[in-house]
């Protein structure tokens, strides 16, 4: 089975992901079978500790589904736990410049190439590889995914994508719209400038992008844009609109 950073760098593949922010491996697992090509699971903004953290993960196993997990900043003490618990690449929030990007990527590899510490003896159990096989076949195959987000991001979104080793870009609306001092105001024309830029530079570069597609419009639109990474919902989100909806049905 193709992992995520093949299929990221193979061609045009479209891959499809939520957000999952319930600490749940039911939740995860409900999502992997429904055909997610990816999960985030979310550290920054979800309630979700270490051993969710682990069963989370441990819920795609036996799917295509490749669990991500978004730490809260960028820190090896939340890096180190994930990737050993598991996951099979991390998303890094709130990066700035191509120092703080190029400090993501180490965070991700193994010395030589990068700076991060042994011990798969939980992960190498997800994989079913032996422990001491866990680095030679697992790890070049830990993905790194960056979120544009920031104002800075964006200014220094031609060096940024100069940094080897970032296999997606994800453009974070909420955040970006906030740092930019228009958030909610996905039509402010600051806003639209902001995207436009970063879409043209990372797509110049190459690099798979990814953006929010919470609508079937949306997705139609970003996929015409170039978008190959669509983040479609969070689990909370769609649980509560779908029981408000049926909530409805009774008048």
């Amino acid at each position: 089975m193709r992992g995520l950073k093949e299929r990221l760098h193979a061609g045009t593949e479209l891959l499809s992901g939520f957000l999952n922010v319930i600490p749940s491996p039911v939740a995860t697992q409900a999502l992997a079978a429904a055909g997610a090509d990816w999960v985030m699971i979310d550290q920054e903004h979800g309630p979700v500790g270490p051993e969710s953290l682990h069963a989370m993960i441990a819920a795609t196993a036996g799917t295509a589904c490749a669990p991500l997990v978004r730490v809260p900043r960028r820190d090896e003490a939340f890096v180190k736990p994930a990737l050993d618990s598991g996951a099979e690449g991390i998303v890094f929030p709130l990066v700035t410049t191509a120092e703080t990007v190029a400090d993501c990527v180490a965070l991700t590899r193994y010395p030589p190439l990068g700076r991060r510490g042994w011990g798969p003896f939980v992960a190498h159990s997800r994989w079913g590889v032996d422990l001491h096989d866990y680095l030679p076949q697992r790890g070049g195959r830990t993905v790194c995914g960056i979120l544009i987000e920031t104002r800075s991001a964006v200014e220094n979104i031609a060096e940024i994508c100069k940094v080897d080793g970032v296999d997606f870009m994800l453009i974070a609306p909420f955040d970006l719209s906030s740092d930019l001092g228009v958030p909610g105001r996905f039509d402010a024309p600051e806003f639209r400038e902001a995207v436009t830029q970063a879409e043209r530079v990372i797509l110049e570069h190459r690099i798979p992008l990814g953006g929010a597609a919470m609508t079937e419009e949306q997705t139609r639109t970003l996929v015409q844009r170039g978008y190959r990474v669509l983040a479609h919902h969070f689990d909370v989100v769609m649980l509560k609109q779908a029981a408000m909806r049926m909530k409805g049905w009774a008048g």
